[in-house]
């Protein structure tokens, strides 16, 4: 057992006797009251979110008797998948892995610093208790069909038990981690999608996962996975270095925001070649063939630069 582990095993041993004591001293019809954000979180199992807070230096966040927070609290499950699509192990190898200021931006993403409960939920930007560019970072709630979150990586989390009380607070358990905008690189923004299972793949049989998960800043024009199924027999037959230089032809090597597209001026790629970005809705990509590529959304914040999603892949001069 880690020292970190220790440490939360003996803080909530002492906080589960505390209460223990507390409970004896009430009356035996009365249900014990609800404890913290982070015994509440505990005792209902959440041991990855445990974990993660503790290294994160978020327990004292959390616990505080005056704070009165929203929590979306991902389950051990939904950390395990996360994990999964990083290429860890496991939920623990993850939260061992991530710096901790990592884990507390993710953390705080996950935070809303004002007490909500699900009648109280609006649709809508939600800003959250982490703090990018100097603002607070905002994800999407949607309450159709139930209370569901897209993230800073397009992904949505369902919310499957809402109003856990805390005596700080309130739970809403979510079956996702959420990822929030600029913690993960460019490759792991990617792995975290679904929708790029195929673009990953293609970048690690290029041996380009490397590059795209360095300093940067990039700007990469993502394919998604019915793009490339689209010329699945295209793809199946490129070289290794027709590959990677199709996928370069998707990177510019500096980071271009939606807002600063140089609309009809040739821009050029990593791959050397240029493409066109064209005003219209949706803004289209001219390559070397005669079907543009629609950009279909766009500023998906990385660490090291930004992703713009589009329907087709981009075919340079082979």
């Amino acid at each position: 057992m880690t020292g970190w582990m220790r440490h939360w095993v003996k803080f909530f041993a002492a906080i589960g006797i505390a209460a223990g004591l507390t409970a004896c001293g009430g009356d035996d019809d009365d249900p014990p009251p609800p404890g913290n954000i982070v015994q509440v979180a505990q005792a209902n199992g959440f041991n990855a979110l445990a974990a993660a807070a503790t290294k994160a230096g978020l327990v004292a966040t959390l616990t505080d008797a005056n704070a009165n927070l929203t929590v979306f609290a991902p389950t051990d499950a939904a950390f395990a998948t996360l994990a999964t699509q990083l290429g860890y192990t496991d939920a623990t190898a993850m939260v061992n892995a991530l710096p901790a200021n990592a884990l507390a931006n993710i953390l705080t993403y996950h935070v809303l610093p004002a007490k909500k409960t699900s009648s109280m939920l609006t649709a809508g930007a939600q800003a959250t208790a982490y703090t990018y560019n100097g603002a607070p970072a905002t994800f999407t709630l949607s309450t159709t069909g139930g209370v569901s979150i897209t993230d800073a990586v397009l992904t949505t989390a369902k919310v499957t038990t809402a109003d856990v009380p805390a005596s700080n607070g309130v739970i809403h358990v979510i079956d996702k981690v959420l990822v929030p905008p600029g913690v993960l690189n460019i490759v792991q923004m990617a792995q975290a999608n679904p929708a790029f299972t195929t673009l990953v793949g293609a970048v690690v049989s290029a041996n380009l996962q490397a590059t795209l998960s360095g300093a940067g800043p990039f700007t990469v024009f993502a394919p998604t996975n019915d793009a490339f199924a689209a010329i699945a027999s295209t793809v199946a037959g490129l070289t290794t270095p027709q590959l990677a230089q199709v996928l370069t032809y998707h990177v510019l090597a500096s980071q271009v925001l939606a807002a600063d597209i140089p609309f009809g001026t040739p821009v050029t790629t990593v791959e050397g070649e240029t493409i066109t970005i064209n005003a219209g809705t949706p803004p289209t990509i001219t390559d070397k063939t005669a079907t543009p590529a629609p950009i279909v959304a766009t500023d998906i914040r990385a660490s090291n630069g930004v992703i713009h999603v589009i329907s087709k892949v981009l075919i340079p001069s082979l």
